[in-house]
């Protein structure tokens, strides 16, 4: 007799399966990566479900921009047209500055400036789990978008790429408990790294002696190494110094200057990109102009050289002079 729900295996058999399956796959992506491809299929199919799902938030943005009074608007116009005017200030002085390192370049012979190249994107989706900080952005590897990416914002460093599709990317903040990223402070050089902690607030700067120079309020910026994090950006502030006795290493705390959890827009940096006008035609042409003043130019070679120990070397970073 055929009974009318026929019996499989049991829930508990099924279920160790399952759990032995999923194990196996986890290892084989944490070892050999057999399973980016799939990820990043994976991916695309749920690309325009997570567009749909941040849709409304666009709509709400938009008719709040649409529906404002044209007084707000009239504030906001003339508030913006100060910090421009505040901005071109500010630019002007930068571009004497920018000129003058120029011709200290030339004068000592050092290498040409390099930038880097930007791209804006903006943040679709926020992992909701607790113990990761992770966010997603709608610019991908057809974009340019590479592993390892640095992204910024208006404020300073908010994280790196961890991982690549070809229209989206998924970035990890620098207050998440597995981040680190080499800074030094601003006042005195001193180098470090600064761990997250977990909390969207809160930095750590792990192994500093009870000595080191550091005070609340110093800035931290990034110094380059580890080839990850462009120079000289900001990072954060020390909020809070503590000497306990006994402990091997000082208790530092830092605030992230990135709006990691009020940011909108972020972004995505290239480095090592050469400014234009500093290649090797361009940089020929400027040596046919200074022939034109070579008496000029000899006469004042000798006192640069006689100073050259003296002198600073011009970086990207000294924009502060």
């Amino acid at each position: 007799m055929q009974t009318l729900f026929a019996r499989g295996p049991s829930v508990t058999f099924r279920m160790v399966v399952l759990v032995i399956a999923s194990i196996a796959l986890m290892t084989a992506d944490h070892r050999w990566h057999s399973l980016e491809m799939v990820r990043s299929t994976l991916s695309i199919v749920v690309y325009p479900l997570q567009y749909t799902i941040d849709l409304p938030i666009k709509l709400y943005y938009w008719a709040d921009e649409v529906l404002s009074s044209k007084q707000e608007l009239l504030e906001k116009n003339r508030e913006f047209q100060a910090r421009h005017l505040e901005t071109r200030v500010q630019l002007q002085k930068l571009d004497i500055i920018e000129k003058e390192n120029d011709r200290l370049r030339r004068l000592l012979s050092a290498t040409p400036k390099i930038t880097e190249r930007l791209l804006i994107s903006e943040i679709i989706n926020v992992d909701v789990d607790p113990y990761r900080q992770l966010i997603l952005l709608n610019k991908g590897s057809n974009h340019g978008v590479y592993l390892g990416q640095p992204i910024i914002d208006a404020h300073g460093i908010m994280g790196q790429v961890v991982h690549v599709a070809p229209l989206s990317a998924s970035a990890m903040l620098i207050t998440d408990a597995s981040h680190a990223i080499p800074v030094q402070i601003d006042r005195t050089g001193l180098r470090a790294v600064a761990f997250g902690t977990g909390k969207i607030d809160q930095l750590e700067l792990r192994h500093l002696p009870h000595n080191a120079d550091i005070q609340v309020g110093d800035l931290l910026i990034s110094s380059g190494l580890g080839g990850v994090f462009p120079p000289n950006y900001p990072v954060a502030t020390v909020s809070r110094v503590e000497h306990i006795i006994g402990e091997p290493f000082a208790t530092i705390e830092a605030t992230p200057l990135a709006q990691l959890d009020k940011s909108r827009e972020v972004l995505l940096v290239w480095q090592n990109t050469p400014v234009p006008g500093t290649d090797g035609s361009e940089k020929k042409a400027i040596d046919n102009d200074d022939n034109s003043s070579a008496d000029e130019v000899n006469s004042t070679a000798g006192e640069a050289n006689q100073k050259t120990e003296n002198v600073k070397p011009v970086t990207d970073g000294d924009n502060s002079e």
